[in-house]
């Protein structure tokens, strides 16, 4: 999932700053815990799926007795928003990089949920070789060379060295396909619209090109003003022009619920297709379950939580035990991304940062709650399935999975 704003490059002068900083601000680590933290906008919109994330990533610590290795782990749940904002913050997400450079018994950053926030971090934790695995961003720019913005994913990697992994599928996958099933839906002519935001707008361009590539004629691609109250005067536009299918690439945060509330006001009958940053019920509430029912279809890089099996099974029903509700659908991949983070904290068996992040970035089969799965050389997951789910009855149905088998894979 990733998602949200393009960040500033971050300069020379700056990363020496916080080569500096890092210097003047160590104290001495304490020999027996490492420390885990993770950065996640736990104020605003995205509370409720960055609590099951956080949930997946408490859940991975205490079923491993708090141990990893020789050393008694550490958990800081750190907040990237802000109330003012109501989203993460490139202040705030600096910060708390900046933060979890400094503390010398830190070994692992768990996040960015924001695939814009991670532009912001990944080069000041790069400096300090600060293994970073988000269990969200997807964003192709961030690990993949040739698909993002030009100088990606090199400007993160100050140093030269890859210190980032993720454990959900990149928008090369979700984007594509999602234009492929809406092919087999016999949907012909299409409405794209976008948050402007890294998430959002890099999905929205992918669907694009693909559409064009199969013959899906797209009536017309916008980027909407995520701060708008609403957008009837667009829905009457769009109206006009007979699509069968509107497509927001965005999420939940970027208004996705209140673009489906005003097309049904449009009395707009097209089938509406958002992707993972929206598959979370307080998307289905913004909107108003009758303006989804049966026509609203979201696309999620892997399986839902009650689709998966084996290990994932169990964890659905440990956590639904636990917190006696079942999870969102990000909260398996925080547990995977800590489980990955003390197997390896485990084998090197010393807290050194670069060795942790040689060891996660080796991963090849790791046999956990998502399936085998492991690491490729730009430090992207090994899963590439892809599911459709469609509204029903206020809450999410699976529909069918699309791509590769083995598993599931995630989002924003």
């Amino acid at each position: 999932m990733n998602r949200s704003h393009y960040p500033v490059a971050v300069s020379p002068a700056a990363l020496l700053a916080v080569v500096l900083a890092v210097v003047a601000g160590c104290r001495p680590a304490d020999p027996t815990r490492v420390r885990l933290v993770s950065s996640l906008p736990r104020t605003g919109s995205a509370k409720q799926q960055t609590d099951a994330l956080v949930r997946g990533i408490r859940m991975a610590i205490d079923e491993a007795g708090g141990k990893a290795g020789p050393f008694t782990i550490d958990y800081l749940d750190l907040d990237d928003a802000t109330a003012a904002a109501g989203q993460w913050t490139s202040e705030a997400e600096a910060a708390n990089a900046r933060r979890a450079l400094q503390d010398p018994d830190v070994v692992a950053y768990i996040g960015t949920y924001n695939s814009g926030a991670a532009k912001v971090s990944m080069p000041i934790l790069n400096l300090g070789d600060l293994l970073m695995i988000s269990p969200a961003n997807t964003a192709v720019g961030l690990t993949k060379p040739g698909l993002g913005e030009p100088g990606e994913p090199e400007v993160y990697r100050p140093t030269g060295r890859i210190n980032y992994v993720r454990v959900v599928p990149a928008d090369d996958l979700q984007g594509p396909l999602a234009a492929d099933w809406a092919k087999t839906r016999g949907v012909q002519r299409v409405y794209i619209l976008d948050d402007n935001e890294v998430y959002g707008k890099g999905l929205a361009d992918l669907f694009d090109e693909r559409c064009r590539e199969i013959g899906i004629a797209v009536l017309g691609h916008d980027s909407i003003d995520a701060k708008a109250q609403e957008f009837k005067s667009l829905m009457a536009s769009i109206k006009s022009k007979s699509p069968d299918l509107v497509y927001f690439g965005g999420t939940t945060q970027s208004k996705g619920g209140q673009l489906a509330k005003d097309m049904a006001s449009a009395g707009i009958t097209a089938k509406l297709l958002v992707p993972d940053g929206c598959r979370e019920q307080v998307f289905i509430e913004s909107a108003g379950a009758a303006n989804l029912e049966g026509r609203c279809f979201v696309t999620f890089g892997g399986l839902p939580p009650d689709k998966l099996t084996g290990k994932g099974r169990d964890f659905v029903d440990r956590y639904r035990k636990r917190f006696g509700e079942p999870p969102e659908a990000y909260a398996v991949y925080g547990y995977e991304a800590a489980s990955v983070v003390l197997r390896a904290i485990g084998e090197v068996g010393r807290k050194d940062r670069r060795a942790i992040t040689d060891a996660v970035r080796a991963i090849r089969d790791f046999d956990g709650a998502l399936g085998h799965w492991g690491f490729d050389a730009n430090g992207d997951t090994t899963l590439a399935t892809l599911t459709v789910s469609v509204v029903r009855g206020g809450e999410f149905c699976f529909e069918e999975v699309l791509g590769g088998e083995g598993g599931a894979a995630g989002s924003p």
